[in-house]
């Protein structure tokens, strides 16, 4: 067949209404737990989380309705820099910038190690429902490369 006629899939990434980037799919179990009860009735079961640090959008779904950031229930990682990294063990970038002060990645690898353990419950914990590993690499190195 020619490939004028093929229509190529539309992209299943949602992207944010107000910054563009794609978002993060999380379900009710997530929107519950973040997002304040007046709030949580704009969206239904399945959302996105908008993992953008500077955008006021916290979750948005396909039909562009939203929740701000000052709609939840606390603060978030990346949305409140001083929020834990990881809402499973509670651990916050502080701990991390003490170890790149110290010149160590101990604390760092450790929680890493942990939250790779089966102890972790990231997808009911997390605000995007995904682990924190990929989070606390990117801001170890990205902390690292600041010293």
């Amino acid at each position: 067949m020619n490939k004028a006629f093929v229509r190529d899939p539309d992209s299943t990434v949602e992207r944010c209404p107000h910054c563009g980037t794609a978002g993060q799919p999380v379900g009710t179990v997530i929107l519950n737990e973040f997002v304040r009860p007046e709030a949580r009735i704009q969206l239904g079961e399945e959302a996105n989380f908008c993992p953008s640090a500077n955008c006021p959008v916290a979750y948005f779904d396909a039909f562009d309705r939203r929740v701000e950031v000052a709609q939840l229930a606390r603060p978030v990682f990346p949305k409140d820099p001083a929020a834990p990294i990881c809402e499973c063990f509670g651990f916050a970038c502080a701990e991390i910038d003490e170890d790149v002060r110290e010149g160590v990645a101990t604390r760092t690898r450790a929680h890493i190690e942990r939250a790779r353990s089966s102890e972790a419950r990231c997808s009911q914990s997390a605000a995007n429902g995904q682990s924190c590993v990929a989070n606390v690499q990117r801001y170890f190195m990205k902390r690292r490369g600041t010293v």
